[in-house]
């Protein structure tokens, strides 16, 4: 018969092993995905375990993982990156697996996850997940919580997952390089209950912003305000993927922030429910329509709606600066001013000199100028009507009676109905009138 000595001295070798047992099956690294393609990917499905719909990744993909016992195993390398923005630029950032933003991790609530992080920067790491319940030393703060990861090095991170919802993951070594130079990435926990708020489409993206100098391909890191690209995935209209969406289907958008600034996320068409932050799932007594959600620094918001509205809906921020590539914000505003003398003198320098701005900017949007090495023109994009004079945060939800479920290829321009489009009006509007002078009254007669 045991004694209750021996019983707690059995119970501490038998952590032990478990511990010991654990690291040994960590011994053998799992294989690291990587990927350049700068389309979004086809979902992952469960292969396994609790039903959910699995989330599309816009510009992106989703990491695979292998099981080991218990465990979902990950393998993260942290690494100099090249990345479209869109055709005409690319940008040498660091990010994960080939890519910045990293790969989407998707996980059920309650699994056991383990997360190998190799490091092949040319400086330490640490990787740090956002909003997630964890042990403290699993929480990845270098110099706090743990040691960085030097160069050449992998650490392991293991916790179980406790509450579903929408995270982040991104450095918590040397932050304004680190994340300046893109290092992030999304996060997702599905409910462990399979009809909790389930959706038949769901999309998921990470703002970020940069300071890049026309020709140039390496962000200003250090600076905090004055950017002129703002990202969805690190790619820009017209280089972000559109949101493919079947009519009446339910569909959910998860949008990070881990730019220097707010969003103001507007989307046309549809009124919708903020679900959900990196805080967890908002009470349904608590949600409220909008049209419009602002999305603060270092915060997610998820938005549900119902698509019963077909069309090609714009989806932007509303920060008109926002949706326009390599802004320069030094331009002066020449609206109204007769160029005519100015522009005849600078032809005597630069004969090819062409004015511009005196009657508004939209005439960039249906011109071909050339540009420097390596930029992008500030307003682009054609749609079937003329230049959409976009940029920047910028893209569409295309809803269509006729896609296939499970299809998130991109359908192609809207077909309207006979009658259903904005028209010119060519009748007899009368003569305006004069300031002062109420309108003419319409005759009438007296019975």
């Amino acid at each position: 018969m045991l004694t209750r000595r021996q019983l707690c001295e059995t119970a501490a070798l038998l952590a032990g092993a478990s511990a010991i047992s654990g690291r040994a099956q960590a011994a053998a690294i799992p294989e690291a995905p990587t990927t350049k393609t700068n389309t979004m990917q086809p979902p992952l499905a469960p292969a396994g375990g609790p039903s959910y719909q699995p989330v599309v990744t816009l510009n992106g993909w989703t990491l695979p993982w292998r099981q080991n016992g218990d465990w979902k195993e990950f393998h993260l390398l942290a690494e100099p990156v090249e990345r479209e923005f869109a055709p005409g630029m690319t940008v040498h950032l660091w990010g994960y697996n080939g890519q910045s933003p990293g790969p989407t991790i998707e996980c059920v609530e309650g699994d056991k996850v383990r997360i190998f992080v190799t490091n092949k920067l040319p400086e330490h790491t640490s990787v740090h997940w956002h909003g997630m319940i964890l042990p403290n030393g699993m929480d990845g703060v270098g110099g706090l919580t743990q040691p960085h990861i030097p160069p050449g090095k992998t650490f392991v991170y293991e916790f179980q997952l406790k509450g579903s919802g929408t995270f982040m993951y991104h450095p918590h070594s040397d932050e304004m390089v680190q994340m300046g130079m893109g290092m992030m990435g999304m996060f997702i926990v599905h409910p462990g209950d399979e009809s909790f708020r389930r959706v038949d489409r769901d999309f998921v993206f990470m703002m970020s912003s940069y300071a890049i100098d026309p020709g140039t391909s390496l962000p200003r890191v250090s600076e905090m305000t004055d950017f002129n690209m703002w990202s969805w995935n690190n790619r820009v209209f017209p280089g972000i993927d559109p949101l493919p969406v079947r009519l009446g289907e339910r569909v959910r958008v998860r949008i990070a922030n881990l730019t220097m600034t707010n969003h103001p996320i507007h989307l046309h068409g549809f009124h919708f429910a903020v679900t959900c932050t990196d805080g967890g799932w908002v009470p349904e007594t608590a949600q409220r329509p909008h049209a419009t959600v602002d999305v603060p620094v270092g915060e997610i918001r998820v938005i549900d709606f119902v698509a019963d509205n077909p069309g090609d809906w714009a989806f932007h921020c509303h920060k008109s600066h926002h949706t326009m590539n390599a802004m320069g914000h030094n331009t002066r505003n020449l609206i109204g001013a007769k160029q005519n003398q100015l522009t005849r003198a600078i032809r005597n320098v630069v004969p090819d000199y062409m004015p511009m701005g005196s009657a508004g900017m939209a005439e960039m949007g249906a011109m071909e100028m050339p540009l420097p090495d390596n930029t992008l023109p500030m307003m682009a994009g054609f749609g079937q009507f003329g230049p959409l004079e976009m940029g920047g945060m910028f893209t569409v939800v295309k809803v269509r009676e006729d896609l296939a479920v499970g299809d998130y290829k991109d359908p192609g321009p809207y077909k309207f109905p006979a009658g259903s489009v904005a028209y010119e009006f060519n009748g007899d509007a009368g003569a305006p009138p004069r300031s002062g002078e109420p309108p003419a009254a319409s005759p009438h007669k007296h019975r």
